[in-house]
């Protein structure tokens, strides 16, 4: 358990993979989930965009960019407390996750203020 603990530390250079990986499956999810639910059950044309598919997919891109963010927080808290190779790897992750974050937030917009299956 303490060995796990030691590679969460937000210093680890774990973290640089990380953010990408989150939206790696983030896109996955969401395109797949989006796709498969127009082929199941598409929702009304006249419907709009105010949809449930559309809540879900809101809903889904904005806990993804809570935990990004989040994490993006918690790294550049890393950088003010460590010196050396530990705060360049928080700085960076801090980066990347920060890089993670507002690509969540501009490919979600499309998706969210379109009317679903077109």
């Amino acid at each position: 358990m303490t060995t796990l603990m030691e590679r969460l530390r937000l210093t680890h250079p774990l973290h640089f993979v990380i953010g990408l990986t989150l939206w790696c499956i983030w896109f996955v999810a969401v395109y797949g989930g989006h796709a498969v639910a127009c082929e199941a059950a598409p929702p009304a044309p006249d419907q709009g965009v105010f949809t449930l598919l559309n809540g879900g997919l809101l809903l889904i891109s904005l806990l993804t960019t809570a935990v990004l963010v989040a994490l993006t927080w918690g790294c550049w808290q890393a950088v003010k407390q460590h010196h050396g190779r530990a705060r360049f790897n928080a700085a960076v992750s801090a980066g990347l996750y920060l890089f993670s974050a507002l690509s969540v937030v501009f490919v979600a917009l499309p998706i969210i203020g379109v009317p679903p299956c077109l």
